[in-house]
């Protein structure tokens, strides 16, 4: 029998995660530049967690948790997205108490059992950025900068970033039911899925891919006529200091979310390049979701951002050159390769990227290998070369060699590997 990875899974192999760690270097700096603080949540948790931060009649708790009961009888899943993990977190662990704001990230895999895409797999990584405790446009508007910075910083050009605000607990109602009442005159051409949305919670018929939904709530009442004067001032202060940071961006009233406690400031970066999602990054306000997990009423606002989808997006420009050894040890005879296993253990433990043969082979072959590792130099020692006390050192590019001394081999290696840094 020959075991494959399971549909909606996949490998990373080698060459592929050194393009992650290029790109995940370059999140990790501007995150830095930024002021965020890495937080490290488990993969598990208790499904009443999700269920009560995501809500149990929405697609992802009813039919894509991976969910099981342990031993106990309690119910835990693997975690469908970060955000809950963060403030269950924040609660349990009273950060605020350290400092009332908080800036968080978290790199790492959410599982939702959905149906298998190009760009889609049921483990996929994650980018989420948070900032907890501070209510104003001016977080909104430092999240959506970060967003920006790490996109422009990673590759990526041609996005466009949708902006929308979706009102608060105040004035949200009356756009739900002017809603409810646009969606109750279009029951017959939503799908089944959406005739329920619309009595049950109608903003989720924004989300709907059908193109009759689509075509419905295009002409649907925007929330932007509904929302309230201190909604409407946030709103505007956040589009100032996007402008103001040369940060283009479109007003869209059909970007929303369908959860309660999602209010005001709703973003999605979205590119036009062809495959299954356009949506690179997707974020927004969600000033009621620690109070609805058993915390203080703080607000907080935040993003997550596919690491498989910018990878995919970057193509060849994304994978830059393959890393190679900076020297190859060719050792010949018994004495020499017991030497060269000394050596080569010492400049390793000096951070030096040395390679060697671990069986006995011929220089014919030990060359072979180093030339398809890609090595810098090759350093040739055989017993004759011991006896005399000199080794050859071959240049690999300009094919140029010369003898070095091997009374001293390690420090005169050093010299010469890192004066070629």
């Amino acid at each position: 029998m020959e075991f494959t990875n399971l549909k909606g899974f996949k490998d990373i192999l080698p060459e592929d995660v050194r393009v992650w760690q290029r790109l995940e270097s370059k999140v990790r700096s501007v995150l830095r530049s930024f002021g965020f603080h890495e937080i490290k949540p488990p993969i598990i948790e208790r499904t009443e967690l999700f269920s009560r931060s995501i809500g149990l009649d929405t697609d992802i708790v009813s039919k894509e948790m991976y969910s099981i009961v342990d031993a106990k009888g309690k119910s835990i899943s693997l975690r469908p997205e970060a955000t809950a993990s963060v403030a269950r977190a924040y609660i349990q662990h009273r950060l605020y108490d350290k400092n009332p704001v908080q800036k968080l990230f978290t790199f790492g895999p959410m599982f939702r059992r959905e149906r298998p895409q190009k760009g889609r797999f049921r483990q996929f990584y994650q980018i989420n950025a948070e900032i907890l405790g501070d209510s104003g446009p001016r977080s909104d508007a430092d999240l959506i900068i970060l967003a920006t910075t790490i996109l422009n910083e990673a590759g990526l050009s041609g996005l466009t970033l949708y902006l929308n605000s979706l009102g608060c607990s105040q004035c949200r109602p009356r756009f739900r039911q002017g809603l409810q009442e646009y969606l109750s005159q279009k029951t017959d051409v939503l799908c089944s899925d959406c005739q329920k949305r619309a009595k049950t919670n109608p903003l989720r018929v924004f989300d709907c891919k059908v193109e009759t939904c689509n075509e419905v709530v295009s002409d649907a009442p925007s929330i932007l006529d509904h929302i309230c004067q201190d909604c409407r001032g946030h709103f505007d202060s956040l589009q100032a200091y996007l402008t103001d940071s040369d940060i283009f961006f479109v007003l869209n009233h059909r970007l929303v979310r369908g959860l309660d406690y999602y209010t005001r400031t709703s973003f999605e970066f979205q590119t036009e390049h062809p495959g299954a999602q356009n949506a690179v990054c997707g974020g927004g306000r969600y000033d009621g979701l620690l109070k609805l997990l058993g915390g203080p009423d703080h607000p907080a606002i935040g993003f997550a951002m596919g690491i498989e989808r910018l990878i995919d997006l970057l193509g060849d420009v994304g994978k830059g050159e393959s890393p190679a050894p900076e020297l190859f040890v060719a050792g010949l005879g018994e004495k020499a390769e017991e030497e060269v296993f000394g050596w080569v253990r010492d400049l390793r433990k000096a951070g030096i990227w040395v390679e060697m043969e671990y069986g006995s082979k011929g220089l014919k072959a030990q060359m072979k290998k180093a030339d398809r590792l890609g090595a810098k130099k090759v350093l040739m020692v055989g017993d004759d070369e011991l006896a005399s006390g000199k080794g050859i050192l071959r240049d690999m590019e300009t094919k140029e060699q010369k003898e070095i001394d091997l009374k001293n081999i390690v420090n005169e290696l050093k010299k010469v590997l890192q004066k070629n840094e």
